[in-house]
């Protein structure tokens, strides 16, 4: 589907126009099996609540929203709070808050489940396990015909979670980075540990100092695994796009993703094999 909505969006020139693609995916039940949007696991109390971020390469371009209940498209209230508001975070109630203000429904809980995800829910009252790994973020790159360069991140975080929890996505640097001076990188996997190493601040970094994307991400995860030890890995996916329009991701588990250049006929869909391999 994320193919699908590139080629849709292909004639698009504003970086926020492509961002905009984005609610198809973050409000579409079916998708929701990915940890994304509508549809997404709900925490321990079987509220689903949402964390969402957009930053762009220009300074102080950053806006996001953690522990959103009842927005199917939390992706659009972060690009709200980066546009509107005084702040650059909101959480919980007051990202509820700001979003009625801002013209959203906020949607009772059951109309953010679906049948999948209230049987996992159910089975997880019964058996009081969280999947062992089971991670998702939808992460979203543009660099634009101008040579502006936005990044976006949406996720229903992690399956079953303590209500209040926020992971890694809606964090700058850490599930999202970009500076125009260099390119921009978007995480997925883990969000507790992701946290602790910034590694999408660390990706851009590398990328100005020279790196290509790939090289860049690969340093990062393999700079993790030597500081963790390999027994101790995580879940980690990495994906970044520099200025001249190349890509590049690593990851610790097999992680799908499409890419797509001015010139393509069609969206190339590629997998980046793990680089550190998990025990």
């Amino acid at each position: 589907k994320c193919s699908e909505l590139i080629e849709d969006g292909i004639a698009m020139k504003r970086v926020q126009d492509q961002m905009e693609r984005s609610n198809e995916l973050e409000n579409d039940k079916e998708t929701g099996c990915f940890i994304v949007g509508r549809g997404g696991f709900p925490n321990k109390a079987g509220v689903v609540q949402c964390d969402a971020a957009i930053m762009e390469g220009l300074p102080g371009r950053f806006g996001a929203v953690a522990a959103l209940p009842g927005v199917g498209i939390p992706l659009t209230v972060a690009r709200m709070v980066m546009d509107k508001s005084d702040h650059t975070m909101l959480v919980g109630e007051g990202a509820v808050a700001f979003a009625k203000e801002q013209g959203f429904r906020i949607e009772d809980n059951s109309d953010m489940m679906t049948e999948a995800s209230l049987a996992a829910y159910e089975e997880f009252l019964k058996s009081r396990k969280s999947p062992s790994k089971n991670h998702d973020t939808l992460g979203l790159i543009v660099l634009d015909q101008e040579g502006n360069i936005t990044v976006g991140v949406s996720t229903s975080g992690a399956p079953f979670k303590d209500p209040g929890r926020v992971g890694d996505s809606p964090l700058p640097g850490c599930g999202l980075y970009a500076d125009n001076r260099a390119g921009a990188a978007a995480a997925t996997g883990d969000g507790d540990k992701i946290m602790c190493f910034c590694p999408s601040f660390h990706v851009v970094q590398l990328m100005k100092q020279g790196l290509s994307p790939t090289d860049a991400c690969q340093s990062v995860i393999q700079d993790i695994c030597n500081r963790v030890g390999k027994k101790d890995i995580f879940e980690i996916g990495l994906i970044a796009l520099n200025m001249k329009g190349e890509v590049g991701a690593a990851s610790t588990v097999p992680f799908p993703y499409t890419f797509w250049a001015h010139g393509m006929e069609t969206v190339e869909q590629r997998q980046s094999c793990p680089h550190v391999q998990l025990d």
